[in-house]
């Protein structure tokens, strides 16, 4: 038993720095003068965390949270930075940006900064959307203008405060169709106290001194360190109409020095027993229960009245890598798609939101937990063409004026969409293009989140947990090629679906065009017509073809030959099993279907 325990591991790197500046030394040799600039560094310390078998670790929530107890008795910064493993900080000054944000007037309701997520090492086709520019460039953005971006997990700004599940100081019920505003103030605010630090029971009327250790736990040292993080983030009282400020100086306090009971609370404070029946992960911290625990915490704090900002600065703040293999980029979309699922099927769907989430945010929030059944659709979809060319009818029985001019309507409404989108977010047609081309194949070609449907109905009705593949980012080495992981092909049930959907509409493609020669009167416009859906369903299907050709100029000359021989196999089985009637007159028949 005690081989299978993960003891925790802790180790101060560096200590806190003194509360004196410390300069450095000229030195002549050299390049760089530090005897103006301080060169004190932050206390790091390493930790890793207590893992016993009994005990659920949650994950990277469980990671988080036991991170946010344990800065919360070191240093109890009112800020938190949060960035993945496989991301480093690429603009030393955007922290310092984000920082503005809630430092100002009427910055004491945001939650969290979000930074857009860049990557590096994306092949420069951008095969498979990687980048997700329309995302990040085009949604984000959007939702800036409303309360805020959601958090996508990565390369984000939080207020400690916030993370404990408070509401903020100021909040805004939406009521009614026409969104009449009620303004609620949470807090307990008077001239007198206003610039004060309050006690953790002000902050929610529910909240007694008897209920305080039973939502965050018995640490004594964290109770403390609550309306000290919550004093030191809030706005410079600067300006008479600054309210829940704090006044200048406040923060030029000296830090107590690290002893040893400080450390030992904060071992005890990331044990695996701790948030033994506490609200951890339920109300306090990011939410356990779903493999998206990003988009359920930042709902969370929506939810409750916060607002969030979205941080676009000239150098990008943080770099990361991403998957370019087709396999393990489908993987990443089905857990993404799998914790939308839970999120719809619990009680973090949108439908049962508060009256402090906008009407266009929650509509933004159903749209997160309601896109995976979307593949229901989109599958019929694309098998409706190719039946419709074996069948021999059109989608439609007749194309008259009305359906023309409905048609017609809804093919410019979607083109000005995406013209808008285009202009607005600055981003490139051709990213655009990537982006509609893997929505289309994620979605339904390789049915990923279909799976991610039926994986999510086993966890509500049998209780079926549900297991995630980790995402392959390994990097090549400087001598190899930083795209070879882009042709390597791994086999993976997710590839049946659209290998299926692909073939049966070029089969139907062949059918049609070999009905349509051998027939007594062709009626090549039917079958121009047809054909061009399932020539639509091929083309958003190119880069999975291209991931499973390999590396580009290697295909091997036997697929291409392999590819015409069966084409013409069909056509010519076709013939034989169905050949044309000769007439009286030695003319053949028109061409019946069987």
């Amino acid at each position: 038993m005690d081989s299978e325990i993960n003891k925790i591991c802790w180790q101060v790197m560096l200590k806190p720095p003194s509360p004196d500046p410390l300069y450095g030394m000229h030195d002549e040799e050299q390049l760089i003068d530090f005897s103006d600039v301080d060169i004190r560094l932050p206390m790091l310390v390493y930790m890793s965390r207590e893992k016993r078998p009994g005990y659920d670790h949650n994950k990277k929530a469980g990671a988080m949270n036991a991170l946010v107890r344990c800065s919360a008795v070191m240093s109890n910064g009112p800020f938190i930075l949060n960035f993945d493993c496989d991301h480093y900080i690429n603009n030393a000054q955007a922290i310092r940006e984000a920082m503005c944000f809630p430092m100002d007037r009427g910055g004491e309701r945001i939650a969290y900064i979000q930074f857009p997520q860049r990557f590096e090492g994306i092949d420069p086709s951008d095969r498979y959307a990687n980048n997700n520019t329309v995302f990040f460039d085009g949604n984000m953005r959007a939702l800036d203008g409303l309360q805020g971006p959601m958090y996508v997990g990565t390369g984000c700004m939080f207020r400690r405060f916030a993370l404990y599940g408070f509401d903020p100081p100021r909040t805004t019920e939406y009521t009614g169709w026409l969104f009449q505003k009620k303004k609620v103030t949470s807090f307990k605010a008077d001239l007198e106290t206003d610039t004060q630090s309050l006690k953790a029971e002000d902050f929610d009327a529910e909240l007694t001194s008897m209920l305080v250790p039973r939502r965050f736990g018995n640490s004594s040292a964290l109770m403390a360190s609550i309306p000290v993080a919550e004093f030191q983030a809030r706005p410079l009282v600067d300006h008479p109409a600054v309210r829940h400020g704090r006044p200048p100086g406040a923060l030029t306090v000296p830090r107590p020095p690290l002893d040893p009971p400080t450390v030992a609370e904060a071992v005890s404070v990331i044990s695996c027993w701790y948030e033994d029946k506490t609200e951890w992960g339920d109300r306090v911290g990011w939410i356990y229960g779903s493999v998206t625990e990003d988009v359920v915490s930042g709902y969370r704090m929506h939810n409750r009245g916060w607002r969030s900002v979205y941080c676009i600065t000239k150098r990008d703040a943080f770099l990361g890598t991403a998957p370019i293999n087709l396999t393990d980029r489908l993987h990443q979309v089905l857990r993404w798609a799998t914790g939308s699922v839970e999120i719809f099927f619990s009680r973090n769907n949108a439908f049962l939101a508060s009256r402090k989430l906008m009407f266009l945010q929650r509509v933004a929030y159903l749209n997160v937990g309601i896109y995976p059944f979307t593949s229901i659709f989109l599958l019929v979809y694309c098998f409706i063409p190719a039946l419709s060319l074996f069948s021999g009818f059109f989608i439609v029985q007749t194309l008259n004026v009305a359906f023309l001019c409905y048609l017609l309507t809804i093919t410019v409404t979607l083109i000005a969409l995406g013209v808008l989108e285009v202009k607005w977010s600055g981003i490139a047609l051709e990213d655009w293009w990537r982006n509609e081309q893997f929505w289309l194949i994620s979605g339904t070609l390789h049915c990923a989140h279909l799976y991610a449907v039926v994986q999510g109905l086993l966890k509500v009705m049998a209780g079926i947990e549900i297991s995630f593949t980790l995402t392959a980012k390994a990097a090549a080495d400087d001598n190899e090629d930083i795209y070879a992981d882009l042709y390597v092909v791994k086999w993976s049930s997710l590839l049946i679906p659209p290998i299926t959907i692909g073939m049966i509409n070029i089969i139907a493609i062949a059918f049609a065009f070999a009905r349509t020669v051998y027939s007594d009167n062709p009626r090549w416009g039917k079958f121009i017509g047809g054909g061009f859906f399932s020539f639509w369903v091929l083309a958003h299907l190119c880069p999975f073809a291209k991931g499973l050709m390999g590396r580009r100029g290697k295909t091997p000359t036997i697929v291409f030959v392999w590819s015409g021989l069966i084409s013409i196999t069909i056509s010519l089985l076709w013939v034989a099993i169905s050949p044309p009637e000769a007439s009286a007159g030695g003319r053949t028949a028109g061409f019946q279907f069987p």
